[in-house]
C-alpha cells in the first residue's frame, strides 16, 4: 500500500503554519554580504531596483551601456485583456562610478523576453513566440522601431521558449529553442522557405538572410569557447557539447545518429553546495515523488537538494581583467539552490572533459534564499556581470503541491532585482565600461579583433560585420594570416567571409596556421574552394582529433577518388570513435557498403563496432542495391557484432519499403547467419525473393517444435513467400491456436501484402485471435486507406464490436483524410462527445473518498500502457511522477476530457504515405530526411519525408474517453486518489 499519509500531513501543517521565507528580500547591502566566494573574488552591485527589476539578461552595446531583459510576468503570460509588465531597460553609469545611476524603459508590453543581442544600432529580442527587432531611431532612449523578424515558435512553459540570442565567430546568431517544435517563418525575409525547429535550436545568419534549425537542445544558458564550440545547459544537465553540425548530418538524411551532443561531466556526478536549505515545499514534494517513483519501480531517486536542477546561464569567461587562469572556465547559476558553480573545461578527442573548479565547494554561493542567479554577461570592464532576479520562489506553479502553492506569492520580489559585477581582489587590469566602438573607423575596430578582452573582439567582430565595409579586407587579410592573437586570426578570417572578401590564397595559409583550431575552420572554409584540395587531403596526418572529424565532414563535399579514399582512411584510423564515425558516414552515406569494405580491408573486422555497422546496415538497407547488400552482408563475416549490422540492414529495407528484392548470392550468405543462430538475418530475408529461405521459414513457421522465439521469426519471414503462400500458411498456423505473440506475428506478415484480398484474409480469423492480436489487426486494417472500408463493413455487420477499437485507431478513423469515409466512421462509432458536459455531469465524484489500492488497479488496466515506460523506447504517454501536484479538479477534467488540453510533446500525428499507407503516434524524433512515430506498440516506426504524402497533428487526444463508463464516479474517486498518491 502506498505510504503518503505522513507526507501528506506534514505538507498540511507546512500549509496550516506561516511562510518561513523571509517576508521580503535582503536589501542590497544586506544581499551583498550574503554572498560567498570560494576564490579570490568579490562582488560589488552594478545596479540594483528601483533602476532594474527581474534581470534575466544583461548585455552591453558599443558604447558600454547595458541592455537589460526583465521578466515581470514570470511565470505566467498576463491575463486575458492585460498588457504584458516584462520591459528592455537601458541602463547608464554617467559618472564613471561602476554603477548604474540613469535607467530608461527602452520597450515596455516585452512578454517574457529572457535574451537580447545587439545589432545595428538596436537589439533583436527573441519574444515568444517571435523573434523581434527594436530600434530607437530618435535618440530617446525609447525604441521607435519594433519589427517582427521571426515568428512560429513555441509559445507554452517560459522556461523552454526561444531565448539567449548567441554571436558566433562563424557570423550566425545561435539561439536556444529547447527543441520545441514551431514552423519557424520570417516576414523580414518571406523569399526563405519556413523551417521546422522541432527537435533542434535555431540560427540565424543576419547579413545573408538565411536561417535553419541547428543541433542541439538549450533550455536556458549557451556559450561559445573562443574557438566557436558551442556549450548549452538544461535544468539538471547544466553542462553539454554540441559536436555534430546539423548542416552535415542534414547531407545524409537517413543516417542513424542516436545524439549529437556530449555532457562532458563523465565521471563527475552533479552535486552541488548550497548554503541555504531546501524550502520545506521542496521536501515535501520529493518526499511524493519518491514513493511514487518506488511505488511505480522505476529506480529513478528524487533529491530536495545537493544536486544541480536549476541550470541558468551557463556562460564562458572571455575577459581580460580576472587572473588568467580564469579564462575559459564556464560559469551557470543554479537558481534553486542561490549558488554559481565554475567548471573546467579541458579538450578530450573531438570533444570536452568538464570538472568542477574545486570539489565540494561552489565558486559562489549565497545564504540568501532569495539570491537567483539567472545569467552573466561579459562586458568591457573585462569582469562578469550576473543578473539576479531576487525571487521568493522560482519554481513554476504546476510543480508545487497544489495545498502548498495556494500559500505562496509567485509575484513576490516581482520589483526587486539586482546585477552584481563579479571582480577579482587582484584584478590584471582596471577599466571602466565607458567606451565608443561605433565611433571608431572601420579600420581601429579590426585592430581589436585581437584585444585581450573577448567582449571588445566579438563586438568589433559584429560591428565589422554590420558595416560590410570592403575596405578593410587588406587590413583583415594581414591579421588572418600574420597577426599574434589566434582568436584574432579566426574572427578575421570569418569576417572575410562575412564580407565577402575571403580568397582562395587566405584559406590556403590558414590551412597552415600553427594553431589547431584555425585550421579547424580554414578546412570548413576550403569547401568553398575546390583547388584546395590537395592541401586538405595532405592534412590527414594531423594528429588533431578534431581537424580529422572536420576533415571527414568537409571531404564529402568532394567526389573525388582521393577524397573518398581519405574519409575512409579517417574513420580506419578512429574506428573506436563513434563521432568521427558518424562524420565520415556522413560523408560516404551514397555508398556505404563500399565504405564499410574499404574500412575493413584498412583494419581487423573484429575492432569496428556495432554502433557503426547498424548505421552503415541502415544506409545500405535504404539505398536497396542488391550487390552493395550482398557485398555488405558478406562483409559482415568476423565482425565483433553481426547482429548489429543485420538489423541496421533490416531497419533500411523497412524504412524503403523494401520489397521481394532481387540479389543472387543472398540467400546463401544469410543461411549462414541464420544457422549461427543470427536472427536478425530472418528479418533481412523476408525482404528478398529467396525460395531455400522461404521454404524454411515456412516449415519452421509451421512446426511446433520450432522454440517459440524462432518460430516468430519464421512467421514474420512469410513477408517474402507471395501472399497465397503465406496466407494459407497463417491460416494453418492459427488453426493450431498459437500464443498471442505468434497470432501477432501472423497477422504482421499478412499485413505486409498489397492487394484487396490482405484485409479478409486478417479479418478471417478475427474469433481465434487473442485481445493483443485483435488490436494489432485492427492496426493492420487501418494501415492502408483502402483496408479501411472493410473494417467499417465488419463494425456494421457486428463482426467487430466498435467498442474493440482503441483510442488511437478511433482518432485515426475519425480525421482520416478522405472525407467521405471520415463521415462514414462518424456515424458507425459515434463522434466525440461533448466532454466538458461529462466532466460537469460527474463532479460529485471529486466528494467521495477514494481508495488507493482499487485507483491503482484501475490505473494499471487503463493508463499505464502509455504513462509508464516501455520495453524498448520512451513512454506515449506524460511522465505521471509530479501528477500528484494536480488538484482533484483538474485530474477529473485531465481524466474525463483529455483533449481540452494535450501536452505538445504528446500530440498525436496522423501520417499518410504517397502509397497509400497510414501510421499514427506521437513524434519520437525528427531529422531532414525522415520522422519516428511512437505509438502503442513496442517499436517506433520510422517514414522517410520522400514517401510522406501528409502529416497533421490531431485534435484528440490519445488518451481513451468514456472511462465514466467503466469504472464509474467512484472508479474514478479511486483512480484520482492513487494519481495524488493519497492526498
Amino acid at each position: 500500500m502506498l505510504r503518503l499519509f505522513p507526507a501528506f500531513a506534514a505538507l498540511i501543517a507546512l500549509a496550516a503554519c506561516s511562510n518561513k521565507a523571509p517576508s521580503s528580500g535582503l536589501d542590497t547591502k544586506a544581499a551583498l554580504q550574503s554572498l560567498r566566494f570560494s576564490e579570490d573574488f568579490h562582488a560589488e552591485v552594478f545596479a540594483s531596483e528601483p533602476n532594474i527589476a527581474d534581470p534575466v539578461e544583461v548585455v552591453f552595446d558599443d558604447r558600454g551601456r547595458a541592455f537589460v531583459a526583465e521578466m515581470l510576468d514570470l511565470p505566467d503570460d498576463p491575463p486575458t485583456g492585460k498588457s504584458a509588465r516584462g520591459r528592455i531597460r537601458m541602463l547608464e553609469d554617467t559618472d564613471g562610478d561602476g554603477k548604474v545611476d540613469k535607467a530608461t524603459v527602452f520597450a515596455e508590453n516585452v512578454n517574457q523576453c529572457s535574451g537580447l543581442i545587439p545589432w545595428k544600432g538596436g537589439l533583436i529580442v527573441p519574444v515568444s513566440p517571435e523573434i523581434l527587432y527594436m530600434k530607437d531611431t530618435d535618440g530617446d532612449g525609447k525604441a521607435d522601431v519594433r519589427e517582427v523578424w521571426f515568428t512560429g515558435f513555441f509559445h507554452g512553459n517560459p522556461e523552454a521558449q526561444i531565448s539567449n540570442p548567441r554571436f558566433g565567430v562563424d557570423n550566425w546568431i545561435y539561439f536556444s529553442n529547447t527543441g520545441n517544435a514551431g514552423l519557424v517563418k520570417s516576414p523580414k525575409h518571406p523569399d526563405q522557405p519556413a523551417v521546422q525547429v522541432r527537435g533542434y535550436d535555431f540560427r540565424y545568419q543576419p547579413v545573408k538572410g538565411i536561417f535553419e534549425p541547428i543541433s542541439g537542445t538549450a533550455q536556458y544558458g549557451a556559450t561559445f569557447d573562443n574557438w566557436g564550440n558551442r556549450f548549452i545547459s538544461q535544468n539538471t544537465v547544466h553542462l553539454r557539447h554540441v559536436v555534430l553540425p546539423q548542416p552535415y548530418l542534414a547531407r545524409a538524411p537517413l543516417l542513424e545518429v542516436s545524439t549529437t551532443m556530449q555532457d562532458p561531466y563523465f565521471e563527475h556526478d552533479r552535486r552541488m553546495y548550497p548554503l541555504t536549505p531546501a524550502p520545506e515545499w521542496r521536501v515535501i514534494r520529493t518526499r511524493l515523488r519518491q514513493e511514487r517513483y518506488d511505488e511505480l519501480k522505476t529506480g529513478r531517486i528524487e533529491h530536495a537538494a545537493g544536486y544541480i536542477t536549476g541550470a541558468t546561464g551557463s556562460t564562458m569567461y572571455h575577459g581580460d581583467a580576472w587572473p588568467a587562469e580564469y579564462q575559459g572556465s564556464i560559469f551557470t547559476g543554479d537558481v534553486s539552490a542561490n549558488l554559481v558553480r565554475r567548471d573546467l573545461i579541458a579538450p578530450e578527442g573531438v570533444t570536452f572533459r568538464a570538472r568542477p573548479a574545486r570539489e565540494g565547494v561552489e565558486f559562489l554561493a549565497s545564504t540568501d534564499p532569495w539570491f537567483r542567479p539567472t545569467n552573466f554577461a561579459n562586458a568591457p570592464d573585462g569582469n562578469l556581470y550576473v543578473t539576479d532576479m531576487q525571487r521568493d520562489v522560482i519554481e513554476t506553479p504546476v510543480s508545487i503541491p497544489d495545498e502548498l502553492r495556494k500559500k505562496l506569492d509567485f509575484y513576490r520580489g516581482d520589483d526587486l532585482g539586482r546585477i552584481y559585477r563579479i571582480a577579482a581582489n587582484n584584478p590584471r587590469t582596471k577599466r571602466g565600461l565607458a567606451v565608443n566602438l561605433g565611433a571608431m573607423n572601420s579600420a581601429e575596430l579590426v585592430g581589436l579583433l585581437s584585444h585581450e578582452n573577448g567582449w571588445h573582439r566579438e563586438t568589433a567582430h559584429r560591428l565589422l560585420l554590420e558595416r560590410q565595409d570592403k575596405s578593410i579586407a587588406p587590413k583583415l587579410v594581414e591579421v588572418a594570416t600574420t597577426g599574434a592573437s589566434a582568436p584574432g586570426r579566426l574572427r578575421a578570417l570569418w569576417l572575410l567571409e562575412g564580407i565577402g572578401a575571403l580568397d582562395q590564397a587566405t584559406v590556403g595559409k590558414a590551412l597552415s596556421d600553427k594553431q589547431p583550431e584555425i585550421r579547424e575552420h580554414a578546412i570548413r572554409l576550403a569547401e568553398a574552394y575546390p583547388a584546395l584540395e590537395k592541401q586538405v587531403l595532405s592534412m590527414t596526418a594531423d594528429p588533431n582529433a578534431r581537424i580529422q572529424m572536420q576533415l571527414a565532414f568537409s571531404l564529402g563535399n568532394s567526389k573525388s577518388p582521393a577524397a573518398r579514399a581519405a574519409v575512409v582512411e579517417i574513420a580506419a584510423k578512429h574506428i573506436a570513435d563513434p563521432w568521427i564515425g558518424s562524420a565520415a558516414l556522413s560523408s560516404a552515406a551514397d555508398s556505404p557498403g563500399a565504405f564499410l569494405a574499404a574500412v575493413i580491408r584498412r583494419t581487423k573486422p573484429a575492432a569496428v563496432p556495432k554502433q557503426l555497422l547498424g548505421a552503415v546496415g541502415s544506409l545500405a538497407g535504404t539505398r536497396q542495391q542488391p550487390a552493395e547488400m550482398q557485398a555488405f552482408v558478406q562483409a559482415l563475416n568476423g565482425t565483433q557484432d553481426p547482429a548489429a549490422g543485420l538489423s541496421g540492414l533490416a531497419r533500411g529495407l523497412t524504412l524503403a519499403g523494401a520489397r521481394n528484392l532481387k540479389a543472387p548470392g543472398m540467400e546463401a550468405a544469410l543461411s549462414r547467419y541464420l544457422n549461427g543462430g543470427v536472427e536478425p538475418a530472418w528479418d533481412v530475408a523476408s525482404h528478398f525473393e529467396m525460395r531455400g529461405l522461404v521454404d524454411r521459414s515456412v516449415r519452421e513457421a509451421l512446426s511446433s517444435e520450432t522454440p517459440a522465439a524462432k518460430r516468430r521469426l519464421a512467421i514474420m519471414a512469410l513477408r517474402g513467400a507471395g501472399f497465397e503462400r503465406a496466407r494459407d500458411t497463417v491460416a494453418k498456423i492459427l488453426e493450431t491456436n498459437p500464443t498471442a505473440e505468434l497470432q501477432t506475428a501472423a497477422v504482421l506478415a499478412l499485413s505486409s501484402y498489397d492487394g484487396k484480398e490482405v484485409a479478409p484474409a486478417i479479418l478471417g480469423h478475427w474469433r481465434a485471435y487473442a485481445p493483443d492480436t485483435r488490436a494489432k489487426a485492427i492496426g493492420a486494417l487501418l494501415a492502408r486507406q483502402d483496408r479501411i472500408p472493410v473494417l467499417l463493413d465488419a463494425i456494421e455487420k457486428g463482426e467487430i464490436p466498435a467498442n474493440a477499437l482503441e483510442v488511437g485507431a478511433r482518432n485515426r478513423l475519425l480525421e482520416i483524410q478522405d472525407a467521405k469515409l471520415a463521415e462514414r466512421a462518424k456515424k458507425i462509432i459515434g463522434a466525440p462527445g461533448d466532454r466538458a458536459a461529462v466532466v460537469a455531469v460527474n463532479k460529485d465524484a471529486l466528494n467521495l473518498k477514494g481508495n488507493v489500492e482499487r485507483g491503482k488497479q484501475v490505473f494499471e488496466d487503463a493508463c499505464a500502457k502509455c504513462h509508464l515506460p516501455r520495453r524498448e523506447g520512451a513512454r506515449v504517454g506524460p511522465d505521471l511522477a509530479g501528477i500528484n501536484m494536480k488538484t482533484k479538479e483538474e485530474l477529473l477534467t485531465a481524466i474525463l476530457d483529455p483533449s481540452a488540453s494535450i501536452e505538445p510533446r504528446f500530440v498525436n500525428y496522423l501520417v499518410t504515405t504517397k502509397d497509400g499507407r497510414m501510421f499514427d503516434g506521437v513524434l519520437a524524433s525528427e531529422t531532414a530526411g525522415a520522422i519516428t512515430l511512437r505509438g502503442g506498440s513496442e517499436q517506433d516506426v520510422t517514414i522517410p519525408r520522400a514517401q510522406i504524402a501528409e502529416i497533421r497533428a490531431s485534435n484528440i487526444s490519445l488518451m481513451p474517453e468514456e472511462i465514466e463508463k467503466t469504472v464509474g464516479k467512484q472508479g474514478l474517486a479511486d483512480v484520482i486518489a492513487y494519481l495524488q498518491g493519497g492526498l
